[in-house]
């Protein structure tokens, strides 16, 4: 029988999770079937994820077809009712062996529930299931999972339950073995990354984490961070910011928009002038500094006025790369029940935000013309940047190493060598 087919659908997390799942799913001899991993942060997500299935099961027919992820947690119902489904299982369920040594015969032929999602809000633990890396050249380590607010736009944490942290010591003992096996870079990634450690004792914060990984793991090159809160920013990671060259020059900011009502009736616990503020003091400790964000485009009740107070964001901030998302409602959520804006109104105002973040990022790019940069090579002629900044190599390089480039331009993409 054939090794099974996996579909990964949405952010860095769930593309984790899908390496550790293949791993149980490998460990418990399934064969022959197909699992898709899916997204829930938009209506769009949800759309994509039953289309990914209608082609995946016209491509492997008569494979039983698994159904996991954000969305198969928040509208289960959804994914049982598709006659291509065989199982629904839940974001914690997926993290568990035992659940892919069950799948078998004939658990995956209709003989016991075709559900099997439990409730989220009861899980105490972080990911039980750690991978040491996946990929050649960077390695993703899942620090934290889930999140206690509750944004107005977002389902997600009903998809991933309350924040849960995973202990330091588990942290630096999975990165030290990654590095053991050659990786250059590590990235901590989480769902709401800046809330780790208040469920741990003591109540450590994400620079107590950050510090002690670069303290003890000296032979680690490369430590990024994901998406931020930048209100959650403590005291030590702005000092590990401002004093650890190891700690890469790029945060991704979770902004969401520009104008404070707007904020406020998201429900995010900072204004306007809170991520102007945060984006000039850490710039100020380390020069180098940019910022990636994600901008909602047409939330409802959004004016022209507040839009605008979005877009002039994107030069306030200093942002160069833009993650863009049209507002899309989500059943279940309170912003599915206030005034909504038109359809078209919030597509051509995406637009405008997307034509600004590609005039942001080419001034990032004419900007590094003649500078030295150390790049990890991600593919034969791909890499990354200290800043995360794709470079285009004329030959082929080795992979998964790092090397000092002068750059010699860029295409309006991405630098030149």
């Amino acid at each position: 029988m054939s090794t099974p087919v996996f579909s990964t659908l949405g952010c860095r997390l769930n593309a984790y999770e899908t390496e550790a799942m293949r791993e149980m799913a490998e460990d418990a001899g399934l064969s022959g079937a197909v699992v898709v991993n899916t997204c829930a942060v938009t209506a769009e997500a949800v759309r994509k994820a039953r289309q990914e299935i209608r082609r995946l099961a016209r491509e492997n027919p008569g494979a039983p077809v698994i159904v996991t992820g954000c969305a198969a947690q928040t509208e289960p119902e959804t994914f049982a009712a598709m006659p291509e489904v065989t199982k629904v299982i839940g974001n914690h369920e997926k993290m568990q062996p035992e659940t892919w040594q069950s799948l078998h015969a004939p658990d995956l032929i209709g003989e016991t529930e075709k559900v099997r999602v439990d409730d989220i809000m009861s899980v105490k633990e972080t990911a039980g299931h750690l991978i040491d890396g996946f990929g050649r050249h960077r390695a993703y380590v899942q620090v934290q999972n889930g999140c206690d607010h509750r944004c107005t736009f977002c389902i997600i944490p009903f998809g991933r339950g309350n924040s849960r942290s995973v202990p330091a010591g588990v942290v630096v003992e999975q990165i030290k073995r990654l590095v053991g096996r050659g990786f250059n870079e590590v990235v901590l990634t989480g769902v709401d990354l800046t809330s780790w450690g208040a469920d741990l004792p003591g109540q450590p914060r994400l620079g107590d984490l950050v510090m002690r990984i670069l303290r003890l793991i000296p032979d680690l090159p490369r430590l990024r961070i994901s998406s931020i809160d930048s209100i959650e920013a403590d005291e030590n990671l702005m000092l590990a910011i401002g004093s650890e060259p190891r700690l890469m020059p790029h945060l991704h900011l979770s902004l969401q928009a520009g104008d404070d009502m707007i904020l406020k009736r998201m429900k995010r616990r900072h204004l306007r002038d809170d991520a102007i503020r945060f984006c000039e003091d850490a710039r100020k400790l380390r020069p180098d500094l940019v910022f990636g964000a994600d901008i909602i485009a047409g939330f409802p009740t959004e004016t022209e006025q507040m839009f605008e107070n979005s877009l002039k964001l994107v030069e306030d901030c200093g942002l160069t790369f833009l993650h863009v998302f049209p507002y899309s409602a989500r059943k279940g959520t309170p912003a599915a029940r206030m005034p909504a804006v038109k359809g078209p109104v919030i597509r051509e105002r995406a637009g405008r935000l997307r034509q600004a973040g590609d005039a942001a990022l080419r001034r990032h790019l004419e900007a590094q013309k003649g500078q030295v940069h150390r790049v990890l090579t991600e593919g034969p002629r791909l890499g990354r940047t200290e800043q995360f900044t794709e470079v285009e190599f004329s030959t082929d390089q080795p992979e998964g190493s790092l090397m000092d480039v002068t750059i010699a331009g860029h295409d309006g993409l991405r630098l030149t060598v």
